[in-house]
């Protein structure tokens, strides 16, 4: 899940963000049927539809209408939601899944093995468009399905009203890890294909909450209790989500938080001390070193990064401490690997060489091998509104100091910085950042760097999350292998060499910051508020005071 928060604005939903910073008050509001209602913003979201619900806003939301076989523990083990059971076979390509029997959808329908295959099939379909699927790209027939060839999922099966049988076209005894992403979800009948712009904007769930109305593009999406979820049901009567500016996001979040409009708030970089230093007391301050890191995204097919030794040069210029310890007042730790330290089974620190510590004569070294000149312009490009501007000015002087090049910084929206990735051409470095959607190495690994993860189409667009266009036969291989390696320390010694090949010897990513997050709660009024494995809080838990 790609870190960050995407948007498209437009003028008439200021209106939005300056009520919900100018509102005062410290109590929530009930939703007038006996629960209270959690506040918080966000910016707009590609979608809400699992369908293609791909970063951290869209997501979100998914989670929350949709529960699928498993979830994700704070400590990274798998939480069974409606599996009952997940089972491989022998040579790891088939899985059997049990499912809960007898719960259905907010409208009514059954959650049965048919439900899934029908979600799945949904997300899969080429006119679906999903830049999410690929997380299915190990179902047998997801090519055919993706590429339109077929309209079925020939790999998936109902062996019975409640179990789902999943062929797979090549061995993975991770796979039960990946189907806590919410892609695959199970749907009803009436979501009808994947661009049912409808459907799209109110979706229909099983999940802890419903839609209340439509999402209110720009403005708004309102979630009410499912007093008819088949698990633990939320203590929540509605969360109110209000879709803020993206241009100054973060701010709006926090000034919110401090008028009492929201209940949860990210903040700016620059005010993360204060915010510490006036809420840690009050009990109200989060930390979380989650599953992620931030990173620098290299486009390695074109000019200026297309040699491992430009890449190097890039990574040795910049001092992660310094930057640690000035823009983030020590809030934040540098990051010498890109498999997090949560993922404890695969973390090696000190992984990538030229991340444990600045080296100005390497760096200029490794320029000259790479005929990098002084004077060359560097495009770098970062989301805006999201508290990036202060660390990437700081990154790009350091590598102008070092490296003498010119460093353009171009700050777009996340959703237009997305799109711009994507293009074929694309030039220079990008601030990226990467959140867990399953508790695997596979799930950095192969979407980052894998060759399947550029997933071009026609014009030469990567519809995958491979942006920087990495690829490495080998590299691919070994990820190959991983998957079909049944003993968990074997499987975790060929994902730690796969990381090395790619992010020291290759260089095709420079690692940043270990992902430290930071959240403002409202524990005054709510208990239980945490941020969950998804960096998200966790709403179907929270209860109020």
């Amino acid at each position: 899940m790609r870190g960050g928060k995407s948007a498209k604005w437009v003028v008439g939903a200021i209106v939005v963000a300056m009520a919900a910073t100018a509102c005062g008050g410290n109590d929530s509001k009930s939703d007038g049927k006996g629960g209270a209602a959690f506040r918080l913003g966000i910016t707009e979201p590609v979608s809400i539809d699992p369908v293609n619900a791909q970063e951290s806003e869209g997501t979100l939301v998914a989670r929350n209408l949709f529960t699928g076989l498993y979830d994700v523990n704070l400590d990274g083990t798998l939480k069974p939601m409606l599996a009952v059971s997940g089972t491989p076979n022998d040579k790891g390509d088939e899985w059997t899944f049990e499912i809960k029997k007898d719960t259905k959808f907010s409208n009514g329908e059954p959650v049965n093995a048919e439900a899934f295959i029908r979600g799945w099939t949904r997300a899969a379909a080429k006119s679906s468009a999903s830049d999410v699927a690929y997380h299915m790209n190990g179902v047998d027939g997801f090519k055919d399905l993706n590429s339109g060839k077929s309209d079925k999922f020939s790999g998936l099966t109902a062996a019975g009203e409640y179990t789902l049988k999943v062929k797979l076209s090549a061995p993975d005894f991770e796979f039960n890890k990946k189907t806590a992403h919410s892609v695959f979800s199970p749907m009803p009948k009436v979501a009808g294909a994947g661009d049912n712009k409808t459907f799209n904007d109110a979706p229909i769930g099983n999940g802890p909450f419903k839609m209340d109305g439509s999402w209110q593009h720009n403005q708004k999406i309102t979630l009410v209790r499912n007093d008819d979820y088949g698990l633990d049901k939320a203590k929540l009567g509605k969360v109110e989500i209000s879709i803020l500016n993206p241009a100054n996001s973060n701010n709006l979040e926090y000034t919110g938080f401090k008028s009492g409009q929201f209940d949860w708030a990210r903040m700016p970089t620059p005010q993360l001390p204060v915010a510490k230093a006036t809420y840690d007391g009050q009990g109200e301050w989060l930390k979380l070193d989650s599953s992620g890191v931030n990173y620098l995204l290299l486009f390695t097919t074109e000019s200026q990064m297309k040699s491992a030794d430009a890449r190097k040069a890039v990574s040795y210029a910049i001092d992660r401490a310094e930057i640690a310890k000035g823009v983030y007042q020590g809030l934040q730790e540098p990051a010498t690997s890109l498999l997090p330290p949560t993922f404890k089974d695969v973390y090696k620190p000190d992984v990538c060489s030229s991340c444990v510590k600045q080296d100005k004569a390497k760096a200029k070294e490794y320029a000259d091998k790479a005929g990098l000149k002084s004077g060359d312009t560097l495009d770098f490009g970062y989301n805006t509104g999201a508290g990036h501007e202060e660390w990437v000015q700081a990154v790009a002087k350091q590598i102008e100091d070092v490296l003498g090049l010119k460093v353009k910084l171009n700050g777009l929206p996340f959703k237009e910085a997305l799109a711009k990735e994507q293009e074929k051409g694309a030039n220079g470095i990008w601030r990226a950042a990467w959140s867990a959607d399953y508790p695997t190495a596979d799930n950095f690994l192969s979407p980052l760097l894998s060759t399947s993860g550029i997933n071009p189409d026609a014009s030469g667009k990567a519809l995958g999350d491979n942006r920087g266009r990495y690829s490495n036969p080998k590299f691919d291989e070994m990820l190959v292998k991983a998957r079909e390696t049944k003993d968990a320390a074997e499987r975790a010694k060929i994902y730690q060499d796969a990381e090395k090949l790619a992010i020291d010897e290759d260089q095709a990513l420079i690692p940043l910051w270990k992902r430290t997050q930071y959240r403002l709660a409202n524990t005054k009024k709510f208990d239980g508020v945490k941020m969950d494995f998804f960096e998200d809080p966790n709403l179907a838990e929270i209860s109020p005071k």
